[in-house]
Parts: C-alpha cells; structure tokens; sequence
C-alpha cells in the first residue's frame, strides 16, 4: 500500500513521515510492542529513498516512541505512554502470538505484499492474469438476471440448491457420479481444506501428501499439530507402492493429492497409479482429498478421469474451484463425498460464515450451465498453452545447463531445479531488486532447496522472456 506524501509541502518528507507514523502509534494502529515494517519497506510505502526514512525513525527513536532491537527490528516502545496512565499497556503483541495458527512464512507474507506492487513480473503468481478473466461475459450474466430467481439472503447449509444441480451435472461429465446432497458449495478450495482439517481431523493426526506440495505451504494442518509426511513424486505421480510402508511407520489418517496438473510441479498422475491408488485406498481405509483445481486446464490432451470417478466406495473427497478456471474473486468452490461427510462440513461452515455468498452461487451456476464454462476454457487453453509455449522456448534459451525442467501437459506450473548449489534466498532477493517475484521451491518442500516454481499463468508472454531472462543471469551471478 502506498502512502502519498505532500512533495511540494514545505514540511520535510521526513517529518510527514514521522507524523504519519506518531498517528499510528497514538491512535492505536500501532500499539506498543508491535514490530514496524522495515526501512526498505517503509522507503517503499512512502516512495522515498531510505535515507529520508532513516531520519524520521532517528527522531520517532530519540521521542522515546521506537526502539531497535538486536535481531528483531524496530518496535513500538510502551516506555512513553506507560509513564501517562497508571494503567498497565494492552500487550497486543502477546495475543498475536498466542494465536493457535501459524503465520505465513516470511517469505509468503513478502509475496504476498509484493505481487500487488506496481510493474512487477509476477513469475510464481497461481492465478490467471487479469486480461484472461472472463469481465465481459459476467457483466452480462449478472446484467440479465431476474430479479425473481436472485436469492440475496441466506442460502441453505450445503449452498444453493439449483447451483448443487448444476454442479452435479458439471461432474457428471468427469464420470463424478453424485446427487446434489453429496455437494458442498465452499468459498473456494482453501475453505474446503480449512473445514476438513478441524470437522473430520483429531489433533496430531497423520496427513500423507506428495513431496513437494502446495499442502506444506499453508499451515491449516500443521495450526491443529498435525504431522505431514511426503511421500515420492516423480514425472508420473505420486507412487502409491509406498504408501503401506509410510502408514505402518507414521500412521495415516488421511492423503491429500493433486494428481492433475500438481502444484507446484506440474506432474500429472498417471492413469494406472491412479487405479492402484484407490486399490490401496480401499486396502487400507484410507480416506483422500483428490484437489481437482487444475484438472480442466489441459493444454494438450485430457487427464486421465479423478479419483473420484473411480472410487466406488466412498473413500475420495473431491474438491473443486471456479477460482482457477473463471475467477478467483467469485470465491467459489465445492466438495463432493459421501452424504454424512458432506452434513458434518456444512454444519461447521455454518458456523463459521453462515454460507458461501448467495450472489456468486447464482453467477456461478449460470456461467457453468449456460455452456459459458466450456465456451471460455477453450480460450483460456489456448493462452495458456501459448505461455506455456513461450516459457518454455525461454527456459531452453537461458536457463539451458543451469537447471532441469519438464514440459506440463496442463495447468500453471514448471518445476525448476538448478543443477549446481545456489542460494534460493539470495536469488528471490535479488530478483525483486529487479522487480520480479519468484516462488521459492522451499515453500513447498524444506528439502527443495535449489528449485523454484514457475508460473506461466499470470505474467504476458513479453514479461515472461524477460522475467526468466533476468532470473537466469542472477543465477548465474550467484553461481
């Protein structure tokens, strides 16, 4: 967020700057204890060089209202208005970190703030770029509706009725056989783990999943102690001949898998660990979270069918988004399992936001039903395969004997891995010195130090070349 100063002012930038931040601190935004953003930030924030920052944090420090602290950065100090009140200061900062869910790592918190900053190469953004959503077509859905059929208010526990039909239908065509009953209708695929992890998971249980995975970069699992485990994943999949020995080593309770398009990897699961995943699903009681975000987003030839749609007993969880294919914004995914499963979940989402909101089930269920859904993929195939193409054609010119890549049949990802040691830190550093974002592999594996994911998804074809041109000749430098 950017903070505009009054540059033809005659106060100092750096008095604005200290006035701006004394308002935060007297008005409660900032209370004692708590960690102010960096210089580099704060230069960023206001648009001036560090050295203008520098002054105006000197003057807030010789005020009494900041202090340095060795290793942790600058803070607000409760010296000043302890000594106004008898009362002791409200320690904010203790509360924060009692909170039982982690925090992002610091790495996702700096993407996170970054990918909005203006001319960024996003690199590593999962999510389509702004010129392949669908704005024109939705206006219009939401232009010609009938103002009897939109329901404002509440919808029922599993989400609207009309739009679990449409969706059933939608799955029908996957060879998902399920009846509206058996649909959840969540605000995206997040809430859908967020549910399953504190409605269907005890504390420490055992959660399988590949290794890398998009899993390890969220905390919703870890939040409630439970343990992840990796298992292989090579070109083909996730090997399910492994599975057995990691359930008799560490338990399992649960396996979360992408098997189409897998983030951050690429990889897609072949079709007969597909068929011998659910053999051992079935051996074992094994319940699975099959995240079908990217099954549609094929560039060359459809995924074999989800699990889902050889699961004959119930054992896979299906979990699906609009989030990936129509827009993120619309906050609109599902899930599809068993009926009892399916009221437990729903009864939790009521008491967590009382349902998805009303509006976007309704958008969304015309957009899939009026054949809108279909009629756009083609469109966003076709970009993405261009992307793909592209990134692809710039990889092999610059990145050739620097690191190893395979080519995606679908979805956003290139798994990249550099063939000689390399700082992945220092590159994400240098590299938004440069104004680009990347992801580093260690978001999604601990272990993966030397890789990084590359999307293709979200920056134009032009950033692209440039964005992996640059990467490179910092990788180079640093080799």
């Amino acid at each position: 967020m950017k903070i505009r100063l009054e540059r033809s002012s005659g106060v100092p930038l750096y008095q604005q700057i200290e006035q701006i931040i004394k308002e935060k601190i007297s008005q409660g935004e900032w209370p004692p204890g708590t960690k102010i953003p960096s210089q580099r930030k704060l230069a960023d924030i206001f648009e001036v060089n560090r050295s203008t920052v520098t002054a105006a944090l000197d003057e807030l420090t010789a005020q009494g209202l900041l202090e340095g602290k060795r290793g942790g950065g600058t803070i607000v100090t409760n010296r000043t208005w302890s000594g106004l009140t008898e009362w002791p200061v409200l320690d904010w900062t203790g509360y924060v970190r009692s909170g039982i869910h982690r925090p992002n790592s610091l790495t996702i918190q700096e993407i996170n703030r970054q990918e909005f900053k203006k001319d960024i190469i996003r690199l590593g953004t999962g999510e389509l770029a702004p010129e392949l959503l669908p704005y024109q077509q939705m206006k219009k859905i939401l232009q010609d509706a009938e103002a009897g059929k939109l329901m404002l208010g509440y919808e029922e526990p599993k989400g609207n009725r009309y739009t679990r039909e449409v969706l059933a239908a939608h799955l029908k065509e996957k060879g998902i056989h399920v009846s509206p009953d058996s649909i959840l209708i969540v605000s995206g695929a997040l809430q859908a783990l967020q549910l399953i992890s504190i409605g269907l998971l005890k504390r420490k249980a055992a959660v399988l999943t590949e290794k890398p995975s998009y899993l390890y970069s969220l905390h919703i699992f870890q939040s409630m102690e439970m343990r992840l485990y990796g298992l292989p994943l090579d070109e083909r999949g996730l090997d399910p001949a492994v599975i057995s020995a990691c359930k008799k080593q560490h338990g399992a309770d649960l396996l979360y898998t992408i098997p189409s398009f897998h983030n951050p990897t690429g990889f897609q699961m072949a079709e007969d660990r597909r068929k011998e995943l659910i053999q051992v699903s079935k051996r074992l009681s094994l319940p699975i979270i099959e995240d079908d975000a990217y099954g549609d987003l094929w560039l060359d030839m459809p995924p074999p069918s989800p699990l889902k749609a050889l699961d004959q007993d119930g054992n896979v969880l299906y979990v699906g988004t609009l989030s990936k294919t129509v827009s993120p914004g619309l906050r609109i995914g599902w899930v599809a399992g068993p009926e009892p499963v399916i009221d437990r979940l729903a009864d939790i989402k009521m008491q967590t936001d009382y349902g998805s909101s009303s509006l976007s089930q309704w958008a969304a269920a015309k957009w899939i039903s009026s054949g809108l859904y279909a009629e756009n993929l083609k469109l966003i195939r076709n970009e993405l395969k261009k992307r793909r193409d592209t990134a692809l054609r710039c990889l092999e010119a610059y990145f050739g004997g620097l690191a190893r890549w395979e080519k995606p049949r679908g979805g956003f990802y290139i798994w990249v891995t550099f063939l000689k040691p390399l700082a992945i830190s220092a590159l994400f550093e240098k590299a938004l010195k440069k104004n680009i974002l990347i992801n580093p592999g260690t978001l999604y594996d601990k272990e993966a130090k030397q890789s990084i994911r590359l999307s293709y998804s979200y920056a134009s074809r032009s950033d692209l070349e440039n964005g992996i041109r640059i990467v490179a000749q910092l990788a180079r430098e640093l080799m």
